[in-house]
C-alpha cells in the first residue's frame, strides 16, 4: 500500500472516530448547545422576564423547555404567545442569539415564528 493511501485511510478513520464521539455526546453536555441553538432557531423574539413571572407562567400551564434545566445555572425557558408576553411586567426584549445577556438571565420568554 502506498504512503498516500495509508495517510488517507488514517484521516478517514480519525474523522469517523470524531463523528462517532460527537454523535454519542448529543444527549450529554456537548448536546446542550445544539438543543439550545435549536430552540433559539424557533424563536422570533426573546425576552428577559423576572423569575416570579416565570413561576406564575409555569403555574398557568406553560411548560418550561427541558434544555433550560441542563444549563448551569439552570434557566426557565418558556415559549409564550406574543400577546401574553405583552402583558408581562418587567419583560425586556433582547436579541435572539447566544450571547452573554441571554445566558446570564435566569428566566427567558421566547415567541415562536408565526
Amino acid at each position: 500500500m502506498s504512503d498516500g493511501l495509508e495517510r488517507r485511510i488514517r484521516q478517514m478513520r480519525s474523522r469517523a472516530a470524531v463523528r462517532a464521539w460527537e454523535y454519542q455526546q448529543r444527549h450529554h453536555a456537548k448536546g446542550v448547545w445544539l438543543r439550545l441553538r435549536r430552540i433559539l432557531a424557533d424563536a422570533e423574539a426573546a425576552y428577559v422576564i423576572p423569575e416570579g413571572e416565570a413561576e406564575r407562567l409555569v403555574v398557568e400551564g406553560f411548560q418550561p423547555e427541558p434544555v433550560g434545566r441542563e444549563l448551569e445555572p439552570p434557566k426557565v425557558i418558556l415559549f409564550l404567545p406574543a400577546d401574553r408576553v405583552a402583558q408581562l411586567t418587567g419583560a425586556r426584549e433582547i436579541p435572539v442569539r447566544l450571547e452573554v445577556e441571554l445566558l446570564e438571565t435566569p428566566a427567558l420568554a421566547l415567541v415562536r415564528f408565526p
